[in-house]
């Protein structure tokens, strides 16, 4: 295998979700600079297209609200959130756009939500994918001001004389600065200057002068009648904001175990630019270091890579595309449903021993060579939008009824080594074994290649 086949692999799996059926051919033929190039070049957002009616926004604390309604208001959302859920996996398959679908991919994690209110998820879903790839600044600002945020930080609750301190809190421990970077003081100061902020019944950014702590206030090291918008800013001009992000965006694009000489070089070009983000990414992607052996093939691909990594190889028609969720939910990472505030782990986190079978596993299942046979576990936080446990194991509900045109496949990879394409590093892979459970046809091969640890990599 040629250096430029690997390098092409690499960028592709990095800057997207893989390469696509439509790109075997290039892989081979390519340079890296072109493929670059296309990336970047792609930029044109584009809203998800997502037409069905908002639905009321119901206070759930509020008991005013009849049972009953509130039962079929809940179920109309989460119908909404699954459907705007798959309409995100979709663009990660299908689109060109493929950086910019990655980094969309990227800040949903960062800047981790979980509501009730599709209508809010939509939102704060285009506002991230709108600035993928734009400034951080307008991304933070976007995002502090979502109802999403506002609302799964309790920041609709902050108020003078009552300040909640949650979303001062993430917004600098999480989403900005990181740990070590402020105080406890700071996070109160931080919380008065938050204070109505908030949004209306229709789910616009509000800020509420009669909610507002107008008094003098002293963050990081300055002293004023602080608003929202200020303590932002201020955050910003930070130059430990910048390496945090830097920090992020290098353990997820490139290797969980950091290059500090680097990490300073990318951070401080990224604070000079003002947070171009497509800058930051256009220096990490077309830097030598990037393609160093150690790069590459290291990151266990989490669930919702590997599996729009499969469906851009293989063209699927699927007749229950819904029934996806179930393996999101199975292996551990469902779109629109992360664990909590900090978003999802990486790496190792991401396998054990039954998720890892299922893993190994789904080429065969989707393939219809094999069923389902899998015990989800009891210690989710959250029912993700399903229901019970029965309703997952279902049969009629947990097959998507997917076919693969193959032929189209055998046509991509005829007089071709599969391998090749489709793992990272081969000179780990043992294709005896790979080519002994086979016929050998394109088919098996394939199937049987995505069914190996290795393909677990990225």
């Amino acid at each position: 295998m040629n250096l430029s086949l690997q390098h092409n692999k690499h960028l592709l799996w990095r800057a997207g979700f893989g390469p696509g059926i439509h790109q075997i051919e290039d892989l081979q033929n390519k340079d890296t600079k072109t493929f670059m190039k296309e990336l970047f070049v792609q930029d044109n957002f584009s809203e998800i297209n997502y037409d069905t009616p908002d639905v009321e926004i119901i206070d759930y604390m509020n008991d005013k609200t009849p049972a009953e309604r509130k039962k079929e208001v809940l179920k109309i959302n989460r119908e909404q959130n699954l459907e705007l859920n798959l309409n995100f996996l979709e663009k990660m398959i299908n689109s060109k756009d493929q950086l910019r679908e990655k980094m969309a991919f990227f800040w949903h994690g960062h800047f981790a939500t979980r509501v009730i209110n599709p209508k809010f998820s939509r939102q704060i879903l285009n506002v991230i994918r709108k600035n993928a790839l734009g400034s951080f600044k307008d991304l933070l600002f976007e995002v502090s001001q979502s109802p999403a945020m506002l609302n799964f930080l309790n920041n609709q609750q902050n108020k003078k004389g009552h300040p909640n301190e949650n979303f001062a809190r993430e917004v600098m421990e999480l989403f900005t600065m990181g740990r070590g970077n402020y105080t406890e003081k700071d996070i109160r100061e931080g919380a008065r200057a938050f204070t109505g902020w908030g949004f209306d019944k229709l789910g616009n950014f509000r800020e509420r002068p009669n909610l507002h702590d107008t008094g003098t206030k002293t963050f990081l090291g300055k002293t004023g009648n602080f608003t929202g918008a200020d303590v932002l800013n201020i955050i910003l001009e930070q130059k430990a904001t910048a390496k945090f992000i830097t920090t992020k965006i290098y353990k997820f694009f490139v290797n969980e175990n950091i290059d500090p000489a680097i990490i300073n070089k990318l951070s401080e070009s990224f604070y000079q630019s003002n947070y171009d983000i497509k800058k930051l990414m256009n220096d990490l992607f077309s830097a030598s270091w990037f393609y160093d052996q150690k790069n590459i093939g290291n990151r266990i691909k989490s669930p919702i890579e590997l599996m729009a990594g499969m469906m851009r190889i293989l063209p699927m028609e699927i007749q229950n595309p819904e029934n996806l969720i179930v393996y999101q939910k199975l292996l551990g990472q469902m779109l629109l449903y992360p664990p909590n505030v900090s978003g999802w782990p990486n790496g190792k986190s991401w396998i054990d021993s039954s998720t890892l079978m299922l893993r190994l596993q789904i080429p065969q299942i989707w393939s219809g060579l094999r069923p389902l046979e899998y015990t989800p576990r009891q210690d989710d936080d959250i029912d993700m939008g399903m229901k019970s446990r029965e309703t997952v194991l279902n049969k009629s509900f947990k097959n998507p009824n997917i076919a693969i045109d193959w032929a189209r496949v055998e046509k991509a990879f005829s007089n071709k080594n599969c391998e090749d394409y489709l793992i990272l590093n081969v000179k780990t892979l043992d294709m005896g074994s790979v080519k002994n459970f086979s016929d050998n046809s394109v088919k098996m091969n394939v199937i049987n290649l995505m069914s190996t640890p290795e393909y677990q990599l990225m």
